[in-house]
């Protein structure tokens, strides 16, 4: 026992045990021995309790056979199935001689029940909570944000506190003596202090300073300032950590805080007079990404406001270039694809769209292509830059009668090319932007029914899918780029968004479901009984965690003045969060398994 206690120690969540629970969750644990391959628990046992290796290695397999994880002394296993229903839904062997604790399942609901870090370890859900989001939840820290504050001391001149602020564009400064916070200057100050009262400009700073001010921590919330700021009619407060000065408050952050929401920047870009000012408005897209970080609002509410966003500038783009071109030659549909036909767009987005026209249009009309590159070049001065891959209304190929775009779905249905499956899992997500939405509705609905019958399609659009795995390996559980700018971290998009954008669009596509949304994809597969409940509820509950993990590594590089991503390390995470992330790719890959392996996936 003493030795299972000295192991679990050096194990998260158990490290954050007080003595006298190590002491009882190790005399709970059962050790178990087990030679190279043999069989740990199989798919469909009832499970007794938590696995945790102590020696060895375990290969965790899906039911199709596939290994999903391979894991090392230290990890867990078992728990999803344990936590649901206590059914195994994968099984587990020993790849080489192995020592297995198995922790009972009383024990480890108690823990649950009992300890903090343990529940939160153990909750796979990997959300932060739905609470309200607003400036009020905001924490103090999140308000100062990494700016050193201004400061001088009590013997400085009061012109040269002025001149300082002026220069520094702020409104107050603080008074050090030493590193203690002794008082807070503001411009009112010197204002009614100073120049009011016909005072010497030259008088030390402390002679009008307001000495010993409220203070808050970084750790207190926007709703504190807000109501110290009422009360006490004062419209600054210093922030202060373990003793230090460390940021200001002001009411102008607050304000600054209201007015970065998605409402103000689609506001400020339908009233835009030229393309400038809309690049002005969607330069403030990282700071409101991080606003929404912060404040714990869902990642599908996230990336939906920020889709809002690209598509208010698409339309204003439209509006201003059919006021430029004059009257359309025609009908025509403006459309985008990728993210922002799936409103999934985050802090990084190129652009993808194209343009639909009336079936008795003529694409070689000018009036359609200078559109098209109004547009084009308008979204890539606001910051969505030019697809790579020329998938844009400015290519001629992507600007086409309906009945050329019916050709084109009904080609690569019947030849589904590696080209063809690529664009046709593009074009499945067409969302109308601007123009007759009637050009593409009736489509939609024509190509998912053509496509779904085709089960040649169907099972190369599933081996295509099958081409982003995420990203599992052996050295702690991630297999992580070895070379290069990204070395030891993985891509959270292509690794972790994408197979499952992937996996939901042949759902949609096998049951023709009408969304574009992954993540509504994925309840209407639910519901739908594409999937079943179980797999549903895990594979949106992985999906949540992905999105949210993507988000919040995005956010914390704004923070840190660097351009958002997709590469984040996993080592940087927490036990708790590396362990959950995992797991959720873990369940992304049981279920490409399982979608290949069950309908047939071409090899």
């Amino acid at each position: 026992m003493n030795d299972i206690a000295a192991f679990i120690a050096t194990v998260h969540p158990y490290d954050s045990l007080p003595q006298d629970e190590l002491a009882r969750a190790a005399a709970a644990f059962k050790r178990r021995d087990y030679p190279a391959g043999g069989v740990i628990y199989r798919r469909g046992d009832r499970l007794a309790g938590l696995y945790l290796i102590e020696s060895g290695r375990v290969r965790v397999s899906d039911a199709a056979g596939d290994s999903v994880s391979e894991l090392m002394a230290r990890n867990s296993f078992g728990e999803r199935g344990l936590l649901r229903d206590g059914v195994a839904v994968t099984t587990a062997t020993a790849i080489e001689d192995s020592t297995v604790l198995m922790l009972p399942r009383a024990e480890l609901m108690r823990l649950i029940g009992s300890h903090r870090a343990v529940a939160r370890f153990f909750d796979r859900s990997g959300l932060p909570g739905s609470r309200e989001s607003d400036l009020a939840l905001l924490k103090v820290g999140d308000l100062i944000g990494r700016r050193a504050p201004l400061t001088c001391t009590p013997e400085t001149p009061a012109i040269e506190a002025a001149r300082a602020m002026r220069d520094a564009r702020v409104s107050s400064i603080g008074v050090l003596d030493g590193e203690r916070l002794v008082g807070l200057v503001t411009i009112r100050d010197i204002s009614n202090r100073i120049v009011a009262e016909g005072r010497d400009v030259n008088v030390p700073v402390a002679q009008v300073m307001t000495p010993d001010p409220i203070t808050l921590s970084p750790a207190e919330l926007g709703y504190d300032v807000l109501n110290i700021m009422l009360e006490r009619r004062i419209g600054h407060l210093p922030v202060v950590e373990k003793g230090r000065f460390v940021g200001m408050v002001s009411q102008t952050d607050l304000t600054r805080v209201q007015a970065i929401s998605a409402s103000a920047l689609i506001r400020d870009i339908a009233q835009s007079g030229d393309v400038a000012e809309m690049a002005a408005a969607t330069a403030r897209i990282p700071a409101l990404l991080v606003q929404l970080v912060n404040g714990h609002h869902r990642h599908e509410t996230i990336t939906r406001m920020i889709t809002d966003i690209a598509d208010a500038v698409t339309r204003r783009l439209l509006v201003m270039a059919e006021a430029r071109l004059g009257p359309p030659p025609g009908p025509w549909l403006w459309a985008a694809c990728g993210s922002q036909g799936r409103q999934e767009q985050t802090g990084l987005s190129d652009q993808d769209n194209c343009l639909i026209l009336g079936d008795d249009c003529d694409p070689e009309d000018l009036w359609f292509a200078d559109l098209a590159r109004f547009v084009c070049d308008g979204l890539n001065a606001c910051g969505y830059v030019y697809c790579p891959g020329e998938m844009m209304a400015v290519t001629p190929r992507w600007r086409q009668p309906r009945r050329v775009w019916r050709g084109y779905f009904r080609d690569w249905i019947a030849h589904p090319s590696p080209e063809a499956q690529m664009l046709a899992s593009v074009m499945f997500d067409l969302r109308a932007i601007g123009g007759d939405a009637a050009l593409l509705e009736g489509l939609q609905a024509e190509t998912l029914g053509m496509a779904a019958k085709n089960s040649i399609f169907v099972a190369h659009m599933i081996s295509n899918a099958m081409k982003h795995r995420p990203p599992l390996g052996l050295i702690g559980g991630f297999a992580t780029a070895r070379t290069g700018e990204h070395r030891n971290q993985i891509d959270m998009k292509l690794s972790g968004v994408v197979p499952v954008a992937d996996l939901a669009r042949i759902y949609a596509l096998q049951g023709q479901l009408a969304p574009v949304n992954t993540r509504a994809r994925l309840v209407e597969a639910q519901a739908a009984g594409i999937i079943s409940g179980s797999g549903a509820r895990d594979l949106i509950a992985a999906y949540d965690l992905i999105q949210t993990t993507r988000l919040e590594n995005q956010a914390a590089q704004i923070r840190a003045g660097e351009r958002p991503g997709n590469h984040l390390s996993p080592a940087a995470l927490p036990d708790f969060q590396r362990s959950h992330l995992r797991d959720a790719f873990v369940v992304v890959r049981g279920m490409q398994s399982a979608l290949g392996h069950g309908k047939g996936m071409l090899g």
